[in-house]
């Protein structure tokens, strides 16, 4: 069995406060410990509870298992080391685990959908642990809160990592039982604030080394570092809006004297945002240099703002961006269209064909606004993505420009002034299909 760090007065406090308490909700910035805290004194009062089936959950079952029965190695299955066996009950996953008091059930659900509630009914539940809860489902929330009435000593456990102060969970969950304990202390709620000065694993040069990588006054720094509940406001790459000379360079500086690359390109991938409805279509070309260490935005291209989308322009207008990358910069490995226009991406399908041009086309995968944003920001700040000014003047205009908006959480305003939603989202589609793989490093 793998033992954790100790625990620090903070969170000891909290645990010590989970006896006496139903609902035990811990909230803070990342790599605070809140999962390794809350699965091991769910497992503690899983030893000794009175009621035979309990239920983990999360926005989906691989996150619940990830986050509860994993948690780095400090998970429930390693608490009950050689006293568990994973299975079924009725047609649902568990895990069956060998306790000082008898066998005990527990149901692994997924909770992000509308409709996931179902998967929860037809028990009662002695606990509940749900990993995340703000990403979940508010109809899941609040069954799981029903199917834990008839317990014998009932407990529900939530962490989340914060968000907006107007997220739905705050309104109506967290607000309204923290409203029940200043009524009445005893009323039965705990609530903990944990940050990574919490986590006594992480000490030192490391810490150090995760406190680098954050600008202090950006959202990210006062979510994921102090743990605020941070609207996002204002300009969303300020820094670069300031002074964009880190994040550029010339053409002519991708060339040496006799006219070859100064860089050999692990591939080179075009993503295409459609027009229409007022909006341009616009073409990118991005390098990737080392892997997918580092990122070189190459050119760009665009078409007017048209109401209706002329798909021939579409098409004449590709082979032609197609051909001058190429010429320039060599083979390009894949191209990506927006996945939503899927006659448009199959019509350059047959342009690839037609014309005889040696790569793969494909629609785009389409990861969350907000992943996009902390990504490109992560690139930015961490010197692994370059624009070649001169070529590309549509995606400096769109990063010095970008907005949060100021009506929808966590969400880039949608206004496209000047055409800057149209540069960004063509400039997403040239990196989106390999999100994970340049976040690993």
């Amino acid at each position: 069995m793998n033992f954790p760090a100790p625990f620090t007065q903070n969170q000891d406090e909290y645990l010590q406060r989970c006896f006496i308490s139903w609902f035990n909700v811990a909230e803070g910035g990342k790599r605070g410990g809140k999962n390794v805290l809350q699965t091991l004194i769910f497992c503690m009062m899983l030893e000794v509870h009175k009621n035979h089936i309990h239920l983990i959950g999360g926005v989906s079952t691989a996150t619940a298992r990830l986050n509860i029965l994993d948690c780095d190695g400090y998970g429930l299955l390693n608490y009950f080391e050689g006293r568990y066996r994973t299975g079924k009950y009725q047609n649902r996953d568990c895990v069956y685990v060998q306790t000082k008091t008898g066998e005990k059930i527990v149901l692994v659900s997924g909770g992000g959908k509308d409709g996931d509630e179902k998967l929860v009914k037809g028990n009662s539940y002695g606990m509940a642990y749900i990993t995340e809860a703000n990403e979940c489902h508010p109809n899941f929330i609040k069954e799981v809160f029903d199917r834990t009435m008839a317990s014998a000593d009932r407990k529900v456990f939530h962490d989340l990592n914060p968000k907006a102060p107007s997220n739905w969970y705050y309104e109506e969950i967290l607000n309204f039982h923290e409203e029940k304990k200043k009524a009445n202390p005893d009323y039965g709620y705990n609530y903990g604030h944990f940050t990574i000065a919490d986590n006594m694993s992480i000490r030192g040069e490391k810490l150090k080394e995760i406190l680098s990588t954050y600008d202090k006054g950006t959202v990210w720094y006062k979510r994921d570092i102090l743990g605020n509940r941070t609207a996002a406001e204002g300009l969303i790459f300020k820094y670069f809006a300031d002074n964009r000379r880190p994040y550029v360079m010339r053409q002519a500086d991708l060339f040496t004297k006799n006219g070859g690359l100064k860089f050999q390109f692990t591939m080179i991938t075009i993503g295409i945002d459609f027009g229409g409805n007022k909006s341009r279509t616009t073409y990118y070309a991005t390098g990737f240099i080392n892997g997918f260490k580092k990122l070189i935005v190459l050119d760009e291209e665009k078409l007017p703002i048209t109401e209706e989308v002329d798909t021939e322009q579409i098409q004449d207008k590709f082979v032609e961006f197609f051909r001058r990358v190429e010429s320039r910069y060599g083979y390009i490995q894949e191209c990506f269209g927006d996945n939503a226009a899927t006659t448009l991406v199959n019509s350059l399908k047959k342009t690839v064909l037609t014309n005889k041009l040696i790569t793969r086309m494909n629609g785009c995968d389409k990861e969350t606004i907000l992943e996009r944003v902390r990504l490109v920001d992560n690139l930015l700040r961490s010197g692994r993505l370059i624009i070649v000014e001169d070529t590309c003047p549509g995606l400096i205009k769109s990063l010095s420009e970008l907005k949060w908006d100021d009506e929808k959480e966590d969400e880039v305003e949608d206004l496209n002034i000047g055409s800057i939603n149209d540069y960004w989202d063509g400039f997403n589609y040239s990196f989106t299909h390999y999100m994970k793989k340049l976040t690993m490093w």
